[in-house]
């Protein structure tokens, strides 16, 4: 086991001058993953002097694929412009210990977003373990004031502690206190000796270029599983990718390239769904496990029919935005029930002359929430089904949800329990509001979830209590005001400011036009808009949705 400063270390990173050809990242290795406030916590990590896990190393003069880390980061980075040129030169790959390292580079040399890794100088007052205790963070420009200042101006500048000090005080231009000035300079004399004099970070190295050496790739790979096996490091379709990309050099590009572009602006396909839907239509079943792909021929099989298996995800993800109107990933409430219909379209394509029963099949399991839980072994039926008659045969489909302990019915108790916050509510209002744009916008802007009879009025009724003679209970529990007959989608310009906002129902529908009133389909006697109404109007407006979803109840 050797020991290095993480200066010295980082200093190795994309670096080919640097003693052992540099580090750079295998094929293998999954994309960056930690979120900021990861990165922000191993900075206050190393600060409080908490000791950081091993790392691992393998040096090689392997033609194998190789990518630098990240420097500037940012959201869907192209991986092609990471790759570097193979060759046959003395490199380093980081095997186990990735997204720390990838963190330390960007938090000392890098940016997300253009955002720059700062300290609180003034931050490290004493807090319970779990806490943060040194304060970091990613700033603009414009967001880095006094006490914030760039973490690698300080490690890369080579005066003491004490100068540097001086000198960002008297640039900030404050008045500190001796405690605060004390207090700075120590932190600043702190990190210094923690990211340039002590040698935290420990790694094992396998040495590939000793000619006694007898690890090949495969060894390596396997090596690579093993130590991200455990805990939660890696997840079991990270390591089955892993497998994938061993063989398949342009595994990564290809899955990067083609979830961005499956996926746009509205859905969140993953890596995970992808693969389960690729083993599942190459008839290995939906579980997980690590062993099926390390069959090369598999492997092969995957990548062979790359463009076929993609091409029928596109067209599933095609089919819900123009006939069941599921435009974005809040309607999509469960991926998995995606999974035979894309069986279907791989092996009988043919059968999509029919969509009608493909439909009801998907809006009843999503609605009824069918593929909650562990969904395995029912998608492994409803295939296997599938495949036995050639075709997809709804009424039979149903019959094995049923069997596999699936409620199917969408009776009226389980579509008005599907109130504000339900997590079903985006699904049922993207079928009832079918012409609305569900795509989210650059700023965020897209159609709202939003009381009829506005929470505030209907929170200020109070009741009477009776032990105390003053009306303080309130009247409408939380259930009946956020119930599904209460609620209606609003595009974003409705529901902003100086609009829709607490406007009681019988002045918001009192301009409004028949086709308006019949979309969210309100009742047409204006008295029931008006406040003391609210039971009315929720009763006469269940009727109207009722009437809506008819269509929707389970056939026999």
């Amino acid at each position: 086991m050797a020991a290095k400063t993480i200066k010295s270390m980082i200093s190795d990173i994309n670096n080919e001058e640097s003693d052992g050809g540099g580090l750079w990242l295998p094929n293998i290795q999954r994309l960056f993953v930690w979120e900021e406030n990861q990165i922000e916590r191993l900075f206050d990590s190393i600060m409080r002097q908490y000791p950081l896990p091993s790392m691992m190393i393998w040096k090689t003069k392997s033609e194998l694929r190789n990518r630098r880390f990240i420097e500037q980061y940012f959201e869907n980075i192209d991986l092609k412009t990471l790759y570097r040129q193979s060759n046959k030169k003395t490199k380093r790959m980081v095997l186990d210990g990735q997204q720390r390292l990838q963190s330390l580079f960007i938090g000392l040399k890098g940016s997300i977003d253009g955002r720059e890794f700062c300290f609180n100088l003034l931050s490290g007052n004493t807090k319970a373990p779990e806490d943060i205790r040194y304060r970091f963070s990613f700033l603009s420009k414009k967001e880095l004031k006094w006490p914030w200042v760039r973490f690698g101006d300080l490690i890369y500048s080579k005066k003491l502690a004490g100068d540097i000090a001086k000198g960002i005080f008297k640039e900030a231009g404050v008045d500190l206190t001796e405690d605060q000035i004390e207090f700075a300079t120590r932190n600043i004399e702190r990190a210094k000796r923690e990211f340039e004099v002590s040698e935290a970070l420990l790694y094992q190295e396998i040495d590939g270029t000793d000619e006694d050496n007898t690890f090949v790739f495969e060894d390596i790979v396997e090596i690579f599983i093993r130590a991200n096996s455990g805990g939660t490091k890696l997840s079991k379709s990270d390591l089955m990718f892993t497998l994938l990309a061993s063989d398949w050099a342009t595994a990564d590009i290809e899955m990067q390239e083609f979830l961005s572009e499956v996926n746009g602006t509205q859905f969140q396909f993953d890596r995970d769904f992808v693969l389960k839907t690729s083993l599942v239509v190459l008839g290995l079943g939906a579980r997980y496990d690590v062993e099926k792909l390390r069959d090369d021929k598999l492997k092969k099989k995957i990548s062979d029919n790359w463009g076929k298996i993609t091409t029928s995800i596109f067209f599933v993800r095609d089919i819900l935005v123009s006939k069941t109107f599921i435009r974005s990933d809040k309607a999509l409430t469960s991926y998995n029930a995606l999974i035979p219909i894309i069986y279907l379209h791989y092996h009988f394509s043919e059968q999509w002359g029919n969509i009608r029963p493909i439909k009801d099949y998907l809006l009843h399991a999503l609605l009824a929430g069918a593929f909650s839980g562990r969904p395995d072994g029912l998608i492994d039926k409803i295939t296997n089904n599938i495949k036995e008659r050639e075709s997809f045969d709804k009424k039979l489909i149903f019959r094995i949800m049923q069997e596999d302990g699936r409620e199917l019915e969408l009776s009226e108790d389980r579509l008005f329990d599907m109130g504000y916050g339900s997590s079903q509510i985006h699904l049922l209002f993207n079928l009832w509001y079918s012409d609305f744009d569900y795509r989210p916008a650059l700023d965020g802007h897209q159609p709202q979830v939003d009381h009829i009879f506005p929470q505030s009025l209907l929170k200020a009724i109070k009741d009477t209590n009776p032990e105390t003679g003053r009306k303080s209970l309130q009247h409408y529990a939380a259930r009946e005001i956020n119930q599904l007959a209460n609620c209606m989608l609003l595009t974003a310009r409705e529901n902003g400011a100086s609009q829709k906002t607490n406007i009681p129902p019988d002045e918001w529908f009192a301009n409004k036009d028949d086709d308006y009133l019949a979309l969210h389909c309100i009742p047409r006697n204006k008295k029931l808009w008006k406040l003391e109404k609210f039971d009315d109007f929720i009763e006469a407006r269940k009727v109207l949705i009722k009437e809506k979803f008819a269509d929707l109840l389970l056939d026999d």
